[in-house]
Protein backbone atom coordinates (compact mmCIF):
# COMPACT_ATOMS: atom_id res chain seq x y z
CA UNK A 1 0.00 0.00 0.00
CA UNK A 2 1.22 3.50 -0.88
CA UNK A 3 0.16 6.29 1.46
CA UNK A 4 0.80 9.90 0.51
CA UNK A 5 0.06 13.03 2.51
CA UNK A 6 0.24 16.61 1.30
CA UNK A 7 -0.16 19.37 3.86
CA UNK A 8 -0.83 22.97 2.83
CA UNK A 9 -1.76 26.17 4.63
CA UNK A 10 -0.72 27.12 8.11
CA UNK A 11 0.64 30.44 9.26
CA UNK A 12 3.65 30.39 6.92
CA UNK A 13 1.84 28.66 4.04
CA UNK A 14 4.63 26.13 3.57
CA UNK A 15 3.63 22.96 1.73
CA UNK A 16 4.94 19.63 2.96
CA UNK A 17 4.46 16.18 1.53
CA UNK A 18 5.65 12.69 2.27
CA UNK A 19 4.96 9.11 1.23
CA UNK A 20 5.18 5.73 2.93
CA UNK A 21 5.12 2.32 1.30
CA UNK A 22 3.91 -0.44 3.59
CA UNK A 23 5.16 -3.41 1.58
CA UNK A 24 7.49 -5.54 3.69
CA UNK A 25 6.96 -3.54 6.88
CA UNK A 26 6.33 -5.58 10.03
CA UNK A 27 3.63 -3.07 11.03
CA UNK A 28 1.94 -3.04 7.60
CA UNK A 29 -1.44 -4.21 8.91
CA UNK A 30 -1.52 -1.37 11.43
CA UNK A 31 -0.82 1.13 8.62
CA UNK A 32 -3.52 -0.45 6.42
CA UNK A 33 -6.16 -0.22 9.14
CA UNK A 34 -5.27 3.38 9.95
CA UNK A 35 -5.24 4.36 6.26
CA UNK A 36 -8.60 2.72 5.56
CA UNK A 37 -10.20 4.52 8.50
CA UNK A 38 -8.66 7.87 7.52
CA UNK A 39 -9.84 7.57 3.91
CA UNK A 40 -13.35 6.48 4.95
CA UNK A 41 -13.70 9.67 7.02
CA UNK A 42 -12.28 11.96 4.31
CA UNK A 43 -14.16 14.20 1.92
CA UNK A 44 -14.22 14.14 -1.86
CA UNK A 45 -13.51 17.88 -2.12
CA UNK A 46 -11.26 20.09 0.00
CA UNK A 47 -13.25 21.29 3.04
CA UNK A 48 -13.17 24.81 4.38
CA UNK A 49 -10.65 25.03 7.17
CA UNK A 50 -9.86 27.74 9.66
CA UNK A 51 -7.57 30.74 9.14
CA UNK A 52 -3.94 29.65 9.41
CA UNK A 53 -5.03 26.02 9.77
CA UNK A 54 -3.67 23.13 7.74
CA UNK A 55 -5.45 21.38 4.89
CA UNK A 56 -4.56 17.83 3.94
CA UNK A 57 -4.72 15.67 0.85
CA UNK A 58 -4.49 11.98 1.73
CA UNK A 59 -3.93 9.49 -1.10
CA UNK A 60 -4.00 5.75 -0.48
CA UNK A 61 -3.32 3.49 -3.47
CA UNK A 62 -4.55 6.17 -5.88
CA UNK A 63 -7.70 7.17 -3.97
CA UNK A 64 -7.55 10.77 -2.73
CA UNK A 65 -9.59 12.37 0.03
CA UNK A 66 -9.33 15.72 1.78
CA UNK A 67 -9.43 16.90 5.39
CA UNK A 68 -8.67 20.08 7.32
CA UNK A 69 -7.91 21.26 10.83
CA UNK A 70 -9.59 21.28 13.27
CA UNK A 71 -12.02 18.64 11.95
CA UNK A 72 -9.56 15.73 11.65
CA UNK A 73 -10.59 12.38 13.05
CA UNK A 74 -8.14 10.76 15.49
CA UNK A 75 -7.22 8.24 12.76
CA UNK A 76 -6.55 10.97 10.20
CA UNK A 77 -4.43 12.90 12.69
CA UNK A 78 -2.40 9.79 13.54
CA UNK A 79 -1.91 8.76 9.90
CA UNK A 80 -0.89 12.27 8.84
CA UNK A 81 1.58 12.53 11.72
CA UNK A 82 3.13 9.17 11.00
CA UNK A 83 3.46 9.72 7.27
CA UNK A 84 4.97 13.19 7.65
CA UNK A 85 7.36 11.89 10.35
CA UNK A 86 8.43 8.59 8.76
CA UNK A 87 7.86 9.19 5.06
CA UNK A 88 10.23 10.34 2.39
Amino acid sequence: MRIQVRRTGGFAGIERQAEVGTSGRPDAQEWHTLAEQAVAAGQGVPPLGVPDGFSYEITVDGKTVYAADPALTPEQRELISRVLREGA
